[in-house]
């Protein structure tokens, strides 16, 4: 694995953590994304017959924990997550610039996020709208239309989450979500941020080594697409269900192990968009409104997630007037996104070569495209003359959006599709008119504009309730003949 490694890069040793235990010998080397650096990690060839739960029965221990039990553990968890104290926090973030594709002030601001999704309120909130506290605590009741009562559970699994790389608080939800669904995960972390949920891992395994949240969570590394791990370990006698987030390459190393019995639950990847009416054009104050808002959805955590605006349709009309209104609102924006503050958005870490020169070829055609800014690879807004977005709109990111001009918000329907996860919406009165029709297209989400990248984690995602299919939902069926209305021969 080290044979073309450039030995000279930075070295950080990424344990792994396998039921509260840390693992950090029989060490390989991996190369970091992007090849700035490199680290080692216990071999997953060696390790990987440890992280699968062979025996479910072992779940009973945590299936046991009453619900107030987890709210507690995760309250305590969660106090022992503050960056200026937890030591595992701070190494993760000293070595995030080695790998990670967002900036320092983006992890650290990341980082600081965390406490708030263990507080009690969030945890209840989280178990109550996605699954429903009474069957994730017992044996739920139902009388049914033809005599019988079913009584009904939802139970954990045993479960693998190949997560992103592009937010540590992807990590910290899976984390969260294993312990409500009282099921045990084994976490796969990407190879640009192999260190959130190693972290959270170890903080867990400091507060609280023997507790069964503790003692069914795994985290560790290894090559996606690795077979010769994965083909161990991806089987239905050891896990039942596999939670992936990331690229199309993500998904695709898991497909090919799927199969009855082992069950795939997908976040896959998405893109996002925006519309906005004419009312954006009222006065100087919404044009000033609208601009602050739409940096921040374009912007927020350096456009690296599925959530960022990056063709926006803008009711501005296709005439000169209105393409006017429309190069002047892209000036705002882009003079809103220079000044969002680090915590929120900063200059884009890596620039992307191909979206550079793509952004130079189109100053040559100021007659079908404004560009303006993107020099410096601060970020950029590309203003259309015409009404259709940019061929390359697919690989716009570090903070350029397009900004494309429509006669009628309804005009940008058709660019919908099921791959369109947040569409942020401007005004309010907009949303109400097109979200049906917005949803039949395959629109996921619509969020008022300047949201887009601030998801409630207790609301459906991509479309579906990944909490609801996480867990197993168990029926038992009491049937009585001489009270059912009918009964089976």
């Amino acid at each position: 694995m080290t044979g073309l490694l450039d030995t000279r890069l930075p070295e950080v040793v990424v344990p792994a953590v396998i039921r509260g235990e840390l693992v950090s010998h029989d060490l390989v080397a991996f190369g970091g994304r992007g090849g700035s650096a490199h680290f080692r990690t216990p071999d997953p060839n060696r390790i990987v017959d440890r992280l699968a739960l062979r025996d479910p029965g072992r779940l009973r221990d945590v299936q046991q924990l009453k619900f107030d039990e987890i709210i507690a553990y995760l309250e305590e968890l969660g106090r022992h997550l503050l960056l200026d104290t937890n030591p595992h926090l701070q190494e993760a973030l000293d070595h995030s610039t080695q790998w990670s594709d967002m900036t320092t002030p983006l992890v650290r601001s990341s980082f600081e996020q965390l406490p708030a999704l263990f507080t009690p309120d969030a945890v209840h909130e989280l178990a109550d709208a996605t699954i429903g506290i009474p069957y994730l605590e017992g044996w739920v009741p139902r009388p049914m239309a033809d005599g019988r009562t079913a009584s009904i559970r939802a139970m954990g699994a045993r479960t693998v989450h190949v997560i992103a790389g592009n937010s540590p608080l992807i990590a910290a939800l899976s984390i969260i979500r294993n312990a409500v669904a009282r099921s045990d995960a084994v976490i796969k972390t990407p190879s640009n941020d192999p260190l959130t949920a190693l972290a959270i891992a170890r903080t867990m395994a400091d507060v609280a080594p023997g507790h069964p949240i503790t003692r069914h969570l795994s985290v560790a590394y290894w090559k996606g697409g690795d077979t010769e791990v994965e083909a161990k370990l991806y089987q239905p006698r050891y896990v039942e269900k596999i939670i992936a987030w990331g690229g199309f390459a993500s998904v695709t190393h898991v497909l090919r192990y799927v199969q009855p019995g082992l069950e795939l639950i997908s976040l896959d990847p998405k893109r996002s968009a925006t519309i906005i009416g004419p009312q954006a054009f009222e006065s100087a104050h919404t044009v000033a409104d609208v601009a602050r808002r739409l940096a921040t959805d374009i912007g927020a955590l350096n456009q690296l997630g599925c959530v960022n605006a990056r063709v926006v349709y803008v009711a501005s009309g296709t005439d000169d007037a209105g393409l006017d209104r429309l190069g002047a609102l892209g000036e705002a924006v882009y003079q809103q996104l220079q000044r969002l503050p680090e915590s929120v958005s900063t200059k884009a870490k890596w620039f992307d070569p191909e979206l550079r020169a793509s952004l130079d070829a189109l100053r040559a055609s100021p007659e079908f495209y404004r560009v303006i800014g993107g020099r410096d690879g601060e970020g950029a807004i590309i203003v259309s003359q015409l009404d259709e977005p940019v061929e390359f709109q697919r690989s716009l990111s570090g903070r350029v959006a397009n900004l494309v001009p429509v006669d009628d918000p309804v005009d940008a329907v058709p660019s919908v599709n099921s791959s369109t996860q947040t569409i942020g919406i401007y005004p309010e009165s907009l949303k109400d008119s097109l979200r049906d029709v917005l949803g039949l297209h395959g629109a996921q989400r619509l969020v008022s504009l300047g949201y887009a990248a601030d998801p409630n984690v207790a609301l459906p995602q991509d479309a579906i309730e990944p909490m609801r299919r996480m867990v197993k939902w168990i029926v038992d069926e009491r049937c009585i003949p001489d009270e059912n209305q009918r009964s089976t021969p």
